[in-house]
């Protein structure tokens, strides 16, 4: 007899009534709409299902064990009750995720943690061994959500997020999350199209979701047939014969699915976007379904491919110079529906409604969907005479703004004048013209003199306390008062968000447009790279630490540790070191350090590139000598030697010790960091000579950030006491 279980499967806001219909279609029981997502009844086999089809939800979790709790210890306690060796091996992988707080459990890690060491202590009890954690892809990942001191603890067998299908390696920025994009189709009836021999085209295709989603449901493909990963694959109570009987169908039902695919389009005017589609595409199997075609708007049609469904997901404003470009860019949406796909079925998503009113057609029907924490809609036209509305082609009128955004422009203003003043004055040509200087407007917008006239802005991200909307509203704001002061056009301003990085991910990658720019600075000339990483390759906060590399470096052997772009070697070497040594664990930032010294005619053997793990060459290298040492370590990275990662604060000394290991008698150790509540340990280091130099250390530009960094110049103490003789 089949046991019946109980399940939950949470999905992105707005589309659990969607869910539901999804659940049902799939034969679940019991299914029930909630505010967070759909519970549901059914076999272990059933929640397979589930997992391999299902098109919208995020997670399959089964129900372990609901419970009340009136402590942290009811909480452990409860754990305990549960025979976890049915579920995990002694040495396995764990992980536990936490969501929801109480009186009783306020801090989502603390709570994370005491059921995590009552799994660990019941398995060590019981084998004398403990499972270790592994956040990425654990053996078992146990989700615990409290809500009203109610606990429901339950095993989360997708293991990670369903919307990652397996096909999505390249993206352009801000790609719209595979079971948002499914959700869309749906609500624009896709499956009903596709099935009558309609076709698909995306205006504005970006790295493909929409078109590869429109495929999988045309072609009835399963959206975890290419994942490699699911929660349930070494959980103990895995039935591999049931989920090796599902995957068997699936790959039927594609190769049926295939013969029977209509006609898919995608457009972008953007070539990287395209090479991003095509190379998704073909991960999924489809580079021969789907056609990818570099073009501009004006310039796409549905050509000889039957009527169907127009569907595009345009930019929404958040990026620089959008905002004055939106009315425009919707307008000839309208008009090249208008022109070349009368009587198809069109849909647009937008986080930016009121620009609905310049398409020219009036929508039948609106859906409210969320990207994120953006309200969105979702637009449905029939593209006929009968349906076109009447285009406000008024100028666009001056944008009013809040009484703060009014303030920060002023600020923006009077930041434009000082520091155009003072970077003529100090011959620079890359400067921090404005850093969060108002709390609201939480920007970093730095300034790059090349061939053009660059702006790269980042936007430190909005703490949770912070209402999303407000934060978003705030957001676009400054980009428009950005954009109208400074009068850059929008292919020379490049936006970010710099959120909290995870351990090892300090330099995230966006793009790979592989788009360099040279810069100079004091004596040298760099390479700098606005679109494909967090940062651009020149830290400009410590422009004045490399002048002080600069001018210690006549006759040095300089080491340059956890070298980055080897903007730090360069000085040296400008200043006459008689050989520079630059390493750093990424091959890519070695490669660009090459490149930054050719460019100002620097080569030959006395300049040497390791690629390696800087904590584990210090150790194999103890033997060599270096007169001048710069050392800027990321606040964390990974590593093998030091629990998995390196943390700078807690680490500091050991790594200090270990470079002063390779420091001649006379040598000079620059030691920095960015981590902003870093102390150093005076006391573990009492026996060296240790100056904090970082007011010495910041420039003028950053001096409302005086946090920026931490640099310290070490040297060895000079012994004055003799010994004593008996």
């Amino acid at each position: 007899m089949t046991t019946t279980l109980n399940f939950f499967a949470p999905c992105p806001r707005g589309i659990e009534a969607l869910l539901t219909e999804e659940l049902r279609s799939l034969h679940m029981h019991e299914v029930k709409e909630t505010r967070a997502g759909v519970a549901f009844q059914g076999s272990l086999q059933d929640a397979y299902r589930v997992c391999l089809w299902s098109r919208l939800a995020s997670r399959v979790l089964l129900t372990l064990k609901q419970f009340p709790i009136h402590s942290a210890q009811d909480l452990y306690e409860q754990t305990l009750t549960i025979t976890w060796q049915d579920h995990l091996s002694a040495t396995g992988t764990l992980a536990v995720d936490f969501t929801g707080t109480s009186p009783i459990i306020t801090h989502t890690h603390f709570g994370a943690l005491k059921v995590k060491d009552a799994i660990v202590d019941q398995l060590r009890a019981a084998h004398n061994e403990r499972p270790s954690i592994d956040t990425e892809q654990p053996d078992v990942r146990i989700n615990v959500y409290l809500q009203r001191e109610i606990v429901t603890l339950s095993l989360d067998l997708s293991g990670a997020s369903l919307h990652r299908r397996g096909y999505r390696t390249d993206t352009v920025e801000a790609p719209l999350k595979e079971n948002l994009a499914s959700a869309i189709l749906l609500r624009a009836n896709w499956p009903t199209i596709a099935a009558a021999g309609g076709s698909f085209v995306d205006l504005m295709c970006g790295s493909g979701t929409l078109c590869i989603e429109a495929a999988y449901m045309a072609g009835d493909i399963a959206p975890g047939i290419l994942r490699d990963y699911f929660g349930f694959r070494h959980w103990q109570g895995h039935d591999a014969a049931a989920w090796k009987a599902l995957l068997i169908e699936a790959h039927e039902r594609k190769a049926a699915g295939l013969t029977k695919l209509p006609a898919i389009v995608g457009y972008d005017q953007d070539q990287h976007a395209i090479r991003s589609a095509r190379g998704n595409a073909k991960n999924a199997g489809l580079d021969k379904h789907i056609a990818f075609t570099q073009r501009e708007l004006s310039q796409c049609t549905a050509e000889t491919i039957p009527v169907g469904l127009m569907l595009c997901n345009p930019p929404y404003g958040e990026r620089m110079g959008e905002a004055n470009e939106l009315p425009t860019l919707y307008r000839q949406i309208g008009d090249q529906l208008k022109q070349c796909f009368p009587q198809w079925r069109a849909a647009i998503f937008t986080g930016n409604p009121d620009m609905g009113r310049f398409v020219g057609l009036r929508p039948q029907r609106k859906h409210t969907l969320y990207n994120g924490s953006i309200e969105c809609k979702l637009f449905h036209y029939i593209v006929t005479e009968e349906g076109y509305a009447k285009v406000d082609n008024k100028p666009d009128a001056p944008k009013t703004f809040s009484v703060s955004a009014e303030m920060f422009a002023n600020r923006l203003q009077k930041d434009i004048k000082l520091f155009t003043r003072w970077s003529q004055r100090e011959g620079l040509h890359c400067y921090r013209l404005y850093d969060a200087d108002m709390p609201e407007y939480n920007l970093a917008i730095d300034v790059y003199q090349s061939d053009k006239l660059y702006l790269h802005i980042q936007e430190y991200e909005a703490p949770k306390t912070i209402d999303p909307a407000k934060a978003h509203q705030r957001l676009t704001e400054a980009l428009a008062i950005v954009y109208d002061v400074m009068q850059v056009p929008r292919d020379q301003v490049f936006f970010k968000q710099r959120r909290q990085q995870k351990s090892g991910k300090q330099y995230e990658k966006f793009a790979e447009t592989g788009q360099f720019h040279e810069v100079a600075e004091g004596p040298g000339r760099f390479w700098v790279n606005f679109t494909d990483y967090l940062d651009t390759g020149l830290f400009l906060d410590h422009r004045l630490t490399r002048l002080m590399i600069l001018e210690l470096a006549q006759g040095k052997r300089f080491l340059n540790l956890f070298a980055y772009t080897g903007t730090a070697t360069v000085y040296a070497a400008l200043g006459g070191a008689t050989t520079t040594t630059t390493v750093d664990m990424s091959n890519t930032y070695l490669t660009w350090a090459e490149k930054n010294l050719a460019l100002n005619h620097l080569k030959g053997k006395q300049h040497e590139f390791i690629q390696a793990d800087v904590l584990t060459w210090l150790l194999a290298n103890h033997q060599r000598r270096f007169d001048l040492i710069f050392l800027d370590p990321p606040t964390f990275s990974r590593s093998k030697r030091m629990q998995d990662t390196l943390d700078i604060q807690r680490d500091h000394v050991e790594l200090i010790r270990n470079s002063m290991a390779l420091l001649a008698e006379d040598g000079v150790l620059l030691f920095s960091n960015n981590h902003q509540k870093f102390k150093l340990d005076k006391e573990a280091l009492a026996d060296l000579d240790v100056g904090d130099i970082t007011q010495q250390t910041l420039p003028k530009d950053f001096e409302r950030n005086p946090k920026i960094h931490h640099c310290f110049r070490i040297t060895r103490r000079i012994n004055t006491v003799t010994s004593s003789r008996s």
